[in-house]
């Protein structure tokens, strides 16, 4: 593992610019112009993901939705120790800002950072009071143009005195709350060695720090954990696939009419796995009436992703893993916690021509 960041080249540094601590407070004069494009505007997609052996940012884009293939050929594009506190992240998640700029947030996290060299022990805290990982913050990026990022770290136990003994945070996603207009942050959360449940919250508009303390979003109705819910507003309701550790770990779907408020829970499952999953992530086909939704499923090795599709939300079609059915990836393996978007051709072009 002491060997990863010394593979990263040079180039990486250089395209992927990461100003510490600088952050968002005073906007470049390009960003106050960016406008979100609708759909019509969009031509392909893409997919931050992670993996284990890297702890760093990987990114794969695709022409139709199925078949994707990673920019860098499987390597990571941001690498983990330049931008996280515990020198590795995890659960990357990507989102388009109604000011037109791109914003990831993850997990603030380094599982083998003992054995890459980064601390003395297994965790930063003890495992019997604090669970496994125990990590306590997020890293949030920013760019204009998926070129140049800026990042910061965001600590939940330092910003809310009541939550010093929160045994993790986890897995954070945004969705723009159209009622109080501003985004809204959700993620896994529990209190020391505890169940682990569904939080929200909500940053400030420069995404530097998180404004009120965070509130259960709902509850599972059985006493287990639940984690990584993934919020998609589809027409006037807002559809959360999440993860309940009930059984085998998968994919359930709740529907509510807020964003934040009276989910009703499906107890019909979405994905037909054996083995566990978790990390959903829905996507729309451009010029489609048809999602799909990925899901890491993490029970089976080698791990993979796996996908399936809709067009009303009652019927979930399987369309198999990665390399096993419709869906293809080209250059890459064994990736975790997929987070995928539209994008426009110029956009695509960008990211295509990167590590060219």
């Amino acid at each position: 593992m002491n060997c990863i960041k010394r593979t990263f080249s040079l180039r990486i540094i250089i395209l992927f610019f990461l100003a510490t601590n600088l952050f968002f407070a005073e906007a470049d004069a390009q960003e106050l112009k960016i406008k979100v494009p609708g759909e019509n505007k969009m031509s392909g997609y893409l997919m931050v993901y992670f993996k284990d052996d890297t702890h760093g940012i990987h990114m794969a884009v695709s022409d139709d939705g199925y078949a994707f293939t990673d920019i860098n050929k499987g390597k990571p594009v941001i690498a983990g120790d330049s931008i996280a506190e515990q020198k590795g992240i995890r659960d990357p998640y990507i989102y388009r800002g109604q000011d037109g700029i791109f914003y990831m947030v993850m997990t603030d996290l380094h599982i083998f950072a003992k054995d890459a060299g980064y601390r003395q022990t297994k965790w930063d805290r003890n495992e019997k009071d604090f669970g496994w990982g125990n990590n306590r913050g997020f890293v949030v990026l920013k760019s204009a143009d998926l070129k140049v990022w800026r990042h910061q770290s965001i600590r939940i136990d330092q910003s809310f005195p009541e939550l010093s003994q929160i045994g993790c945070a986890w897995a954070p996603e945004i969705i723009f709350d159209e009622k109080l207009k501003q985004p809204m942050v959700y993620f896994t959360m529990r209190f020391g060695n505890g169940k682990n449940q569904i939080y929200y919250s909500y940053f400030d508009k420069d995404f530097t720090r998180i404004t009120k303390k965070p509130e259960l979003l709902f509850n599972y109705s059985k006493d287990v954990s639940y984690i990584d819910a993934d919020i998609t507003k589809i027409g006037k309701k807002y559809h959360m696939f999440y993860v309940p550790h009930d059984g085998t770990p998968g994919i359930k779907q709740a529907i509510s009419k807020n964003i934040n408020s009276g989910y009703v829970l499906d107890s019909n499952w979405v994905d037909d796995e054996r083995g566990a999953c978790e990390a959903p992530n829905l996507y729309k086909l451009i010029g489609q009436k048809k999602w799909i939704l990925a899901y890491d499923i993490y029970g089976i090795n080698p791990h993979n992703f796996g996908f399936v599709e809709t067009s009303d939300f009652k019927k979930f079609t399987p369309l198999g893993k990665f390399n096993q059915g419709a869906m293809k990836a080209t250059n890459f393996s064994s990736p975790k916690h997929p987070s995928i978007i539209q994008i426009t051709a110029k956009e695509l072009e960008t990211l295509r021509g990167l590590f060219n």
